[in-house]
């Protein structure tokens, strides 16, 4: 029988959804509903509301939202199930019985648990035994404090074939191999996996121990230094992430997770106050482990060992993420100093600078552009094209069409300055018109098209100032063309502007950064005080960098009407929602006139009393602009 919307419904409203947030949020009463900081984001002003009467959660500042399922799957880090048992517990409400072959399996998961569990506790015991000497020796030497060495369950497996089977022997012997505690090998009694090695508990995101680790505490020949327990009804390595039921409520406060090699790398970071870190267990990260990190963070950071191995480990997690990306959902490369592991470094720098490095990682692309350019040596054209080739491979791994087509602008205009690097430009001089060649005069045809455009759509003073600033800087228009596409796109009165820009610029061919005459009867610019990328005495660079930041304005007001109108056509199915969406976009909004009005003011270099007597004035040619 599979969980029904009725019987989520019921469960629903039995729980009071306060009751179980106050478990680990302090919440404070404000009217009907409940208030607190945010356990979603950091934030110092409460923002995020609990309505026990509407069943839900909303915070204005992050946008996180959902109901008492959601939250103990999205804050909590439970499986969806594991969720709905806890809660129909506490609602005293029986969870729909599965099939009985899965009824059967979770049966089996259950009894191997309990075997597991007591496997730890006897670990434990056997580190406290005068057995455990050497390797309590070995945690000394490794720094790691008492409270680390009981969170993490550190024990010991003692030099015998059959010790655990005695200690254990109230499980049958199929129950030892089937959790992975014993091998059995054809004709001969099964044997204890784990012998004379320090040993780690592998836990599930309910804490429960689920697998080992052992490592050994003196190198022998033909022995590996660590062992993890096989795959069994309990461990899916692949699905398995080492300390993620610890790091995740962590990873809460700190809004970020670490992803490091090994487990020992995790205790280490532990140990230097670092509590928000995990590890896979012997492999790359595999799909369903970054579903598992994207679920608490949008960005992990991985930080694998600075040598070859470990850089070749972040590009493997790195290949394996770029098909599944989505908006905002990346990752973050903290890369250690070429030799060094975490602990190496913490031992030689202190945590202070592994707190640092974390803080400040590399991109996702950054770390592929850089990894790419920096594979083999780029001495000849042939190598060059190989680069972009590699560059282009990985392009279309990536599954989300804007992200791929942003990965391709982006990487390609990389390449193309790091294999076509720009002449050095002329000295320029503040009032110099020497760096400017004569303008380009449209023909009659182009001026007169251009013209009915600019009169139709371009009607208050700052779109104006943007076509005239695309006129004087042509070779900007292509560079801009998919932000223009998206202003046509939302404000149909551009189309015909943006079209006859558009096809302006393919005309320019070798003259692309000729400044283009606007003689030929188009409106006349606005004031070009205010503007600096229309005075011909501005630096060429600051202009163009100016115009992008007046391009990226004038694209995003329709972008967000637009957006608004969206979130009434959903108000009738999620008025809750909606109404957060509204409410953060009409600030967006507010915000945005306010930069409009102020654009170029701080720019422009005009006098005190120029900016008054320009104010009003000013005031009423942006008044289009506004809102209705």
């Amino acid at each position: 029988m599979s969980i029904t919307p009725q019987w989520k419904d019921e469960l629903r409203a039995r729980v009071t959804l306060s009751s179980v947030i106050m478990r680990t949020t302090k919440l404070q009463r404000a009217g009907r509903e409940w208030k607190a900081c945010c356990p979603f984001h950091n934030e110092k002003t409460p923002s995020f509301t609990v309505n026990d009467q509407k069943g839900f959660y909303h915070c204005f500042g992050c946008g996180a939202h959902g109901d008492v399922i959601s939250w103990m799957t999205d804050q909590r880090g439970l499986p969806f199930m594991d969720a709905i048992k806890e809660l129909a517990a506490q609602a005293g409400m029986e969870v729909p019985r599965p099939d009985p072959v899965a009824a059967q399996r979770a049966e089996k998961r259950a009894s191997l648990v309990d075997v597991t569990e007591a496997a730890q506790r006897w670990f434990v015991e056997m580190l406290g035994s005068p057995d455990g000497a050497r390797a309590r020796d070995y945690l000394a030497s490794r720094g790691f404090s008492p409270q680390i060495i009981r969170e993490f369950g550190f024990g010991y497996a003692p030099d015998s074939k059959v010790a655990l089977k005695g200690a254990l022997s109230n499980f049958e012997e199929g129950m030892l191999v089937e959790s992975g505690m014993q091998i059995s090998v054809d004709d001969k009694a099964p044997y204890d996996r784990f012998r004379d090695r320090l040993m780690l508990p592998i836990q599930d995101q309910r804490g429960r121990v689920i697998a080992f680790g052992g490592r050994i505490l003196e190198s022998r020949d033909g022995v590996a230094k660590y062992l993890n327990s096989p795959e069994t009804p309990l461990f899916d390595k692949g699905r398995t992430l080492y300390n993620l039921h610890r790091a995740g409520t962590a990873s809460r406060q700190t809004n970020r997770m670490v992803v490091v090699e090994g487990y020992m790398d995790v205790i280490a970071l532990a140990n230097a106050g670092i509590s928000d870190a995990v590890a896979p267990l012997g492999t790359a990260l595999t799909e369903n482990q970054l579903t598992l990190l994207w679920r608490l963070v949008d960005a992990p950071v991985l930080c694998f060992d600075g040598d070859n191995a470990g850089q070749r480990a972040a590009m493997r997690a790195i290949e394996r993420a770029l098909p599944m990306l989505q908006p905002g959902k990346t990752l973050s490369i903290a890369r250690l100093p070429s030799g060094l592991d975490p602990d190496d470094l913490i031992n030689q720098q202190g945590a202070g600078a592994m707190q640092k490095l974390l803080a400040e990682p590399a991109s996702l692309i950054d770390t592929l552009w850089t990894f790419e350019r920096d594979a083999q040596e780029l001495r000849t054209p042939e190598d060059k094209a190989g680069l972009k080739s590699r560059l282009l491979q990985h392009v279309d791994a990536i599954q989300h069409p804007d992200i791929r087509a942003l990965y391709k602008r982006e990487l390609l205009e990389r390449f193309s300055g790091f294999a076509f690097p720009p002449r050095p430009r002329r000295e320029w001089k503040p009032g110099a018109r020497s760096t400017w060649q004569p303008a380009l005069r449209l023909s009659s045809d182009a001026a007169a098209k251009l013209r009915h455009a600019i009169s139709g759509g371009a009607r208050d003073e700052f779109t104006r100032a943007v076509v005239h600033g695309l006129l004087q800087h042509p070779g900007e228009i292509l560079r801009h063309a998919e932000a223009l596409g998206k202003l046509a796109q939302f404000d149909a009165k551009m189309t015909e502007t943006v079209e006859s820009l558009l096809e302006l610029s393919e005309t320019l061919d070798s003259r692309g950064q000729v400044a283009i005459s606007a003689s030929e009867g188009l409106p006349a610019p606005p004031d070009n005080r205010r503007y600096a990328f229309l005075r011909e005495s501005t630096n060429p660079v600051d202009a163009r960098e100016e115009l992008a930041e007046a391009v990226a304005l004038l694209v995003e007001r329709p972008a967000l009407l637009s957006a608004l109108e969206a979130t009434k056509v959903r108000f009738n199915e999620d008025p809750e929602g909606a109404f957060a969406e509204q409410t953060r976009l009409r600030e967006r909004l507010t915000s945005l006139n306010l930069r409009l009005k102020e654009f170029g003011r701080r720019k422009a270099g005009i006098s005190a009393g120029a900016e008054i007597s320009r104010e009003s004035a000013d005031d009423g040619a942006l008044s289009d602009m506004k809102m209705d």
